[in-house]
């Protein structure tokens, strides 16, 4: 039997394909104001389109634009019927600034908006009645050592040699994805390792393949979820990472996984009581984390957090959405509800927001048109916003009328 055909039947037969399909999208309701104007999706509570500044919103449209300058002619741009060009995505973009940039009030923005693009709603899931469901990420700074030593011994590794991408031709695969990511052996492509046999039986050890020590288990299995962050070497530089490549497993959240076996409360199913328990209790952490047997490989870049697009995230601006659902860099609004803190970081309340945001990012758990993951930022303030964020909401994509 031909090394390919080994291939394809082995693709066919592999268990782990399990990801969830693309769902259609329908426009945005007209709702009618009291003056007869279509009313638009901002939160009218809080009086106000967008709950940021103007100058996040211009870098994280800005990076949109130096990607669809990257991409050219070759780039199309596909939400519903509608298809769009590089070129049209940038006008798009700089029209939208220019109405953004205008001394007008909440009410004129909306129909300047209207007038020029066709708002599209994003078709939410029946888990979270018919909304989107939005969740948080952020990027994390850990403490680290470019040497193994006593006190940094737990190493972030770059890719592996023997990795392999295979594409699989989308007639052949039932889930619809276009690759599969192992490792040759032999001759023979087979499984990537897994979390279990790299952290827990060492298969990787010895190779040459860190790049970078931390002193923090549970940290170092957050930053493989966040896919990015920083660590501080102890002559205060701060070395930046990012996804390099996966192991090809399939991403496995742990809270719903706790809950069930009732390590978690169910007013404790959260980011930070599933932390807090990995942290007290050690002799149980490394069981419990390889539940997620995805593997994040790392490498060093200039700066980031980079996104999907390879370009740095804009805490607050950058969301992560499904590619093969939604169009990459596209402009778009959510509305939801975000927390409130106290001194002691504590959740007071929550209050709802509108906000624009680009689509600049994905994520392994951000699967089908009803999921959203906003980009929080870097550091602890950021994590405590990204973990309490699970979160229904509203997601609208702005296309500029052709």
């Amino acid at each position: 039997m031909k090394a390919r055909e080994r291939i394809i039947i082995f693709l066919i037969l592999f268990p782990a394909f399990l990801l969830a399909g693309c769902a259609p999208i329908s426009e945005m309701p007209r709702e009618k104001s009291r003056d007869g104007h279509n009313t638009f999706a901002y939160v009218r509570e809080a009086g106000q389109l967008d709950d940021l500044d103007l100058d996040s919103l211009e870098k994280a449209v800005a990076l949109s634009m130096q990607y669809y300058e990257k991409t050219g002619s070759k780039g199309s741009y596909c939400l519903r019927e509608q298809c769009y060009s590089s070129r049209e995505m940038i006008d798009g973009l700089k029209k939208f600034l220019r109405i953004m940039r205008r001394d007008m009030t909440p009410e004129e923005v909306e129909r300047a908006i209207r007038d020029e693009f066709i708002i599209v709603k994003a078709e939410g899931t029946a888990e979270v009645e018919d909304n989107v469901l939005i969740t948080g990420y952020f990027e994390p700074i850990l403490e680290g050592s470019r040497t193994r030593t006593d006190r940094f011994r737990y190493p972030l590794y770059k890719t592996p040699d023997e990795t392999v991408i295979v594409p699989v031709d989308r007639f052949d695969s039932q889930d619809g994805r276009d690759k599969f990511v192992g490792r040759l052996h032999k001759g023979e492509v087979i499984p990537h390792f897994s979390r279990r046999e790299i952290d827990g039986n060492g298969a990787l050890d010895g190779r040459g393949l860190e790049i970078a020590w931390v002193d923090d288990q549970v940290a170092l299995f957050l930053l493989h979820i966040q896919g990015s962050g920083k660590i501080r070497l102890s002559e205060g530089r701060l070395l930046h990472v990012t996804y390099a490549q996966s192991n090809g497993w399939p991403f496995r959240g742990l809270t719903g996984m706790m809950f069930e076996k009732g390590l978690l409360k169910e007013n404790g199913k959260s980011y930070e009581h599933m932390k807090r328990f990995l942290l007290d209790h050690p002799e149980e952490r490394q069981e419990l984390m390889n539940y997620n047997e995805r593997y994040v490989f790392f490498r060093i870049v200039t700066e980031g957090p980079l996104g999907a697009l390879n370009l740095p995230l804009v805490a607050g601006r950058s969301i992560a959405t499904d590619l093969d659902v939604y169009p990459r860099g596209a402009l778009a609004l959510i509305k939801t509800r975000k927390p409130v803190f106290d001194e002691q970081g504590r959740i007071l309340s929550w209050k709802s927001f509108s906000r624009f945001v680009l689509n600049h990012d994905t994520g392994a758990a951000i699967k089908g048109p009803g999921r959203v993951d906003l980009f929080c930022g870097t550091g602890e303030k950021a994590e405590r916003i990204a973990g309490a964020m699970k979160e229904k909401g509203e997601l609208y994509f702005l296309l500029l009328k052709k």
